[in-house]
């Protein structure tokens, strides 16, 4: 990957990743990436002084020397969750709007380049269940099934994309679904990747492809609004090794960290790892796109 033909590219211009956690991930990727080929490296700051990013909110990383900027929006479903709390916080009732995006879409719509991406919260228990939780309109669906529902929300997000996005101007990316690595159990209930060192090599052990990523296919197949699609999901499930498992908080001695640590991360993923891959195929990609700036 070329960082500086990549500025220059990129000069004068925004790029936002809209969605998880995940997108989270690839957008650190490629604001480190960037930096790293930066002489200056006081020229690039976040804008508002943010030093945590792991919190709900708007956050931008601005390269001064080239006036563009790095920016990532957290929506988790992209389409609106309705939620209503007590006066101490506690979640009192939820509903998710599958036929409405979510208030987000003012911080990207003009934006030069919009990596998008779902599909991780899709699996937690509120949303797999499906009681009472979805909504189109006045209607709730006292029960639907979640690849019902979360075709429904994808499908919401391409007609948005389709009349609310200049295809002239903006290119629109989706990032595909990436694997997951728990053993005997989930994230919650006990999963864990601890100790993996080496990918995956034999294929027969690779798992199905998802049906998260064939609905996604077939949403994709009827825009207008041309789409990169960076499908990333075989690629994601050889590697059980590169998750950050027990080690995303820093403890003195071994003995103390699996003492501490309740739950593993086996979802997201190490940087330097995995998603600065991601950030190469979406260079490859925009270049062989050729939009504007991109072009050869």
């Amino acid at each position: 990957m070329n960082v500086t033909d990549f500025l220059e590219r990129l000069r004068g211009q925004r790029i936002i990743f809209v969605g998880d956690s995940l997108g989270r991930n690839m957008w650190e990727s490629l604001v480190c990436i960037l930096r790293h080929g930066v002489k200056n490296k006081k020229s690039v700051y976040e804008r508002s002084g943010k030093n945590q990013f792991k919190t709900r909110g708007y956050y931008s990383f601005k390269f001064r020397d080239y006036n563009c900027s790095v920016d990532f929006i957290r929506s988790i479903f992209l389409v609106k969750e309705l939620v209503r709390e007590s006066r101490n916080g506690a979640v009192l009732d939820a509903k998710l709007r599958l036929d409405e995006l979510d208030a987000t879409t003012p911080a990207y719509q003009s934006a030069d380049i919009i990596v998008f991406n779902t599909g991780h919260w899709w699996t937690h228990s509120k949303t797999s269940k499906g009681l009472n939780y979805y909504q189109e309109g006045s209607h709730v669906h006292p029960s639907l099934e979640v690849m019902d529902a979360y075709k429904r929300g994808l499908t919401t997000w391409a007609r948005w994309v389709d009349n609310n996005i200049d295809s002239t101007r903006t290119q629109v990316v989706f990032r595909g679904y990436s694997l997951t690595h728990f053993r005997g159990g989930q994230w919650n209930s006990g999963g864990r990747c601890h100790r993996e060192t080496e990918p995956i090599f034999n294929q027969s052990y690779l798992t199905e492809y998802p049906e998260k990523m064939r609905i996604l296919d077939q949403v994709l197949s009827k825009m207008k609004t041309p789409v990169i699609h960076l499908n990333i999901s075989r690629l994601t499930d050889y590697r059980k090794d590169a998750h950050p498992s027990v080690y995303r908080v820093r403890y003195d001695t071994e003995e103390e960290r699996m003492a501490a640590v309740t739950k593993q991360d086996c979802s997201h993923w190490c940087l330097p790892g995995v998603p600065d891959t991601w950030n190469e195929l979406l260079y490859a990609s925009l270049l062989q796109a050729g939009k504007g700036s991109w072009r050869l």
